[in-house]
């Protein structure tokens, strides 16, 4: 396809039609000799979307602010561009331009260029017209000009200009489009299909960083375009103010800073002393762990089939207890990610634990044993604390008081009955 617009022999051309009395930002298609006089709508290739009558909503506005960074126009016509229509399929019939007003006549015929090439129309036009700083000017770009110049000319910014260039220039690279030093001034060639624009340009001056390209690997791996997650890197108070505002915001960030964390060591560490740092936080993840455990409990004897006593002896599960672990597990494995289950969690551990020490009570030898262990348990706690004692300090800073001596008297004699106790328990036995 080519973007030659077709000579209009209808009308001369009034004074308002001239492209150097266009506004500062309007783009004039130059006309071109030898094309057809058909309308775009005889091409079934075409796919011609409904105009609004409104046309600030079709046109789309450059800024005001010859620096700023806006989406590009071929942004908006990408993402405006329709799928092929039935309509298309069906060629509609010319009218006879002769009879139309050849402003209107020229507005469709410039419509249909672009959108059958989308930002390759401008493109071209810097491509063949802007030659940067440090290129000798001589050859074929003799006569084009800085990109600062061309932009001053256009009212928009020399970054736009070269960001229109570097994706010709990458273009051209892949064999795509012509090199710059083929193309002179007002020169017209086949440029590619719209849907390819976007492989090659990127509205957003970040793109080129290291950030701004992990950026745009992170988004096409998520398969959506890498201009939208700049934009939001660029904003960081507007994803703030998505995120108090909308659940559904904050919860596609939680997941994001969850799935980093697993990979960020340092986050990791920042969102821990954040957390510590903030009562209600602390007291939500103390009792979030507290759920979490006490689901572990039910979970472990419903997968291994065991249970760990008061005692922490581990033996078989009853089947009734293994039963009742595996109905209340169902239960919580069912809650949404919404619902509390800290009250779902304490209820199926209080009543998992009471059948637990039901059954220590009711087999013998299991409550024997289970007693036995507590009682070593204590015994060995018991040693551990005595002899932390430190005597030779009590003596060396005179601590000493009447009062510790009576605590070890009375302790002396619980010893001494506990060991009288026990040997007439063997006697008996």
């Amino acid at each position: 396809m080519t973007v030659t617009l077709p000579q209009l022999e209808t009308a001369p051309q009034s004074e308002h039609q001239d492209p150097a009395d266009a506004p500062q930002g309007a783009t004039v298609p130059e006309p071109a000799t030898g094309a057809d006089d058909r309308d775009l709508a005889e091409d079934p290739a075409v796919d011609t979307p409904e105009l609004s009558q409104d046309p600030a909503v079709d046109a789309p506005e450059l800024s005001d602010d010859p620096a700023a960074d806006a989406p590009e126009l071929s942004e908006a016509a990408a993402a405006d561009a329709p799928e092929p229509s039935e309509d298309a399929a069906e060629p509609v019939e010319a009218p006879d331009t002769a009879d139309l007003d050849p402003v209107v006549v020229r507005d469709a015929q410039d419509f249909g260029v672009y959108a059958r090439t989308g930002g390759w129309t401008f493109a071209l036009k810097v491509a063949r017209s802007v030659r940067p700083g440090g290129q000798a000017a001589e050859g074929t770009a003799a006569t084009k000009i800085s990109a600062k110049a061309f932009a001053a000319l256009a009212g928009c910014s020399p970054e736009r200009v070269m960001r229109y260039y570097k994706a010709w220039d990458m273009a051209a690279d892949d064999g795509l489009v012509p090199q710059f030093e083929v193309l002179v001034p007002g020169a017209d060639i086949e440029l590619p299909d719209a849907d390819v624009w976007l492989s090659y340009y990127t509205s957003r001056n970040s793109a080129s960083s290291v950030r701004g390209q992990a950026i745009s690997a992170a988004a096409e791996a998520e398969g959506i375009r890498p201009t939208k997650a700049l934009e939001v890197a660029e904003n960081p108070t507007a994803l703030r103010a998505a995120i108090l505002a909308d659940p559904g915001t904050a919860d596609a960030a939680r997941g994001a800073l969850l799935d980093r964390m697993k990979e960020d060591p340092a986050l990791q560490t920042e969102m821990a002393r954040a957390i510590a740092r903030t009562d209600d936080l602390k007291k939500a993840v103390a009792s979030e762990a507290k759920a979490a455990d006490r689901i572990g409990y039910v979970r472990q004897i419903v997968e291994n089939g065991q249970i760990r006593t008061p005692a922490g002896q581990t033996v078989e599960a009853p089947a009734e207890l293994r039963a009742e672990a595996e109905r209340h597990l169902s239960l919580l494995d069912e809650l949404d990610d919404s619902e509390e289950a800290g009250e779902w969690a304490g209820e199926a551990y209080d009543t998992v634990k009471g059948l637990v020490a039901k059954a220590v009570e009711e087999d013998p030898a299991l409550r024997v044993q289970e007693r036995r262990t507590k009682f070593y348990s204590s015994l060995q706690k018991a040693t551990k604390v005595f002899e932390e004692l430190t005597l030779d300090e009590v003596l060396e800073e005179e601590i000493f008081e009447d009062d510790m001596l009576q605590r070890l008297e009375a302790l002396q004699e619980a010893i001494s009955s506990c060991i009288s106790t026990l040997r007439r328990a063997t006697t008996a036995s």
